[in-house]
């Protein structure tokens, strides 16, 4: 599916402007190409069909059915769904808009945003290729528990405060929406027209699109500089020795390098290869996939900075836990 985006990036740097993959402005320019068509298609479709589906479903339900559940059972399922759900950190901002205006607690929808770029079937098939079930299972379980823990701590400190204005409308519009048992009149559910539904959609996929394209080219233009311009062997010269620090210097390391689940996996093998520790290695690459500029700018369009900074942190620790954890159970391979 994404060969075509390849194949455009192949014809513009080494068609059109002539550059050599070997050189280091041919690649950075190469990835640039591909993974902002790739975002833009992605962000386009996603935010599409996540709105036709909304115009289709009453999502008061989903509010109604997490609301009457304890909170919890709520981040649980958050988590979860974006475990099961093949969204990339970039396409998983419509998600987040469509949860907060159907009212969602803000501490549910980021466990499902927190989770959802960490574990996706291509990751998980992957990793078990490259380093077996056991330390799969442990990367699934820690990927969900960062979600819950995350959504919990969120909650607590009132998180939803510092939403971008029009996010914190919508998500009090949605709060604030009668639910299905307060309504006083009961009726079959009307059938929208699929040309209201395909209008509501492309006027929100162009809304939406018209905010955040040009923070996608910067945060991808920054990502494509460094990805082609860092030196070969720095990471695992600078990085291979297992010192504690070395796990959340990694982490820094890689949240400007964005790369997407399945094209870390090469490079997560190569480091491994080379002798970086597998912990150090795994926080490396969960950093440039779960972390990345592009879903920073994104986030910046629904979050205030205050909570853009607290969602850092949180990734920053959550990542070098985890590379801690893992560089302690390496004997298990």
């Amino acid at each position: 599916m994404f060969a075509v985006f390849t194949q455009l990036a192949d014809w513009i740097a080494y068609s059109l402007l002539k550059l050599t993959p070997e050189s280091k402005l041919g690649d950075a320019v190469h990835f640039f190409v591909e993974d902002v068509s790739k975002i833009f298609v992605l962000l386009i479709v996603m935010i599409y069909v996540i709105a036709l589906l909304r115009a289709s479903m009453k999502v008061e339900r989903v509010r109604d059915y997490l609301a009457g559940k304890n909170k919890g059972v709520g981040y649980v399922l958050g988590s979860a769904f974006g475990a099961i759900t093949p969204f990339c950190s970039c396409s998983s901002i419509p998600v987040f808009l469509g949860f907060t205006s159907a009212g969602i607690p803000v501490g549910i929808t980021m466990a499902f945003l927190l989770t959802s770029p960490l574990v996706n079937e291509v990751a998980v098939l992957l990793l078990m290729s490259l380093l077996g079930w056991k330390f799969t299972l442990i990367y699934v379980v820690t990927g969900i528990t960062v979600g819950i823990v995350g959504g919990f701590f969120l909650d607590s400190i009132k998180a939803e405060r510092w939403l971008q204005s029009f996010a914190a409308e919508a998500l009090h519009k949605g709060q604030n929406k009668p639910t299905s048992v307060n309504s006083t009149v009961t009726s079959a559910p009307t059938k929208i027209p699929f040309s209201q539904r395909h209008q509501f959609a492309k006027d929100e996929a162009l809304e939406i699109f018209g905010r955040v394209w040009k923070w996608v080219i910067i945060g991808v233009g920054l990502g494509a500089a460094l990805h082609g311009f860092v030196p070969d062997g720095w990471i695992e010269q600078h990085l291979g020795n297992g010192q504690w620090w070395s796990v959340p210097a990694a982490v820094l390391l890689g949240i400007p390098l964005y790369s997407n689940a399945t094209g870390v996996i090469p490079i997560m093998e190569s480091l491994i290869v080379n002798g970086l520790p597998i912990g150090t290695t795994l926080a490396f690459c969960m950093s440039t996939v779960a972390a990345s500029f592009p879903e920073f700018i994104l986030l910046k369009q629904v979050m205030q900075w205050r909570l853009l900074a607290i969602v850092f942190m949180m990734l920053l620790v959550s990542f070098s836990i985890v590379g801690w954890i893992f560089n302690a159970f390496s004997f298990l391979l």
